[in-house]
């Protein structure tokens, strides 16, 4: 018996992906900021999230993405070390702090949100290609 594949229609096309890559990236920035009582404004979560946004769009590139935009471990794994190794350098660059439990906590919120919503659409597709 072979598996079914994947319905094209639950699984979202590059566009959406990155889109909702770019959006996580911003959302760890607000939490990060409203965890350390910084103001949560669309100036500050910026400028908190740009490295991490260059990181990703970079990783987008390096990784070409695009050929499979919703693979947990080829894309979303390969995305969110470059992501963090790509911001945590140009935090520095540019005079920020990467403090060891920042870089933790960073690789991991990262970790949960990149790989985790490429984990759930897999889950998905995979149940409507079984039904």
């Amino acid at each position: 018996m072979t598996e079914a594949a994947p319905d094209r229609r639950s699984v979202p096309t590059w566009p959406w992906a990155l889109g909702i890559d770019a959006v996580l990236v911003i959302v760890f920035a607000a939490i990060g900021r409203a965890s350390h009582d910084h103001t949560v404004d669309a100036v500050g979560v910026l400028e908190t999230a740009w490295p991490f946004l260059v990181g990703l769009a970079a990783g987008w590139l390096i990784l070409r993405a695009w050929r499979a935009p919703s693979a947990p471990l080829r894309t979303g794994m390969g995305l969110v070390m470059i992501t963090v190794v790509l911001g945590m350098i140009l935090r520095v660059v540019t005079g920020g702090t990467t403090a060891v439990a920042f870089i933790i906590v960073a690789t991991i919120t990262l970790l949960v949100f990149l790989v985790g919503w490429r984990g759930i659409a897999a889950l998905i597709a995979r149940g409507r290609a079984r039904r």
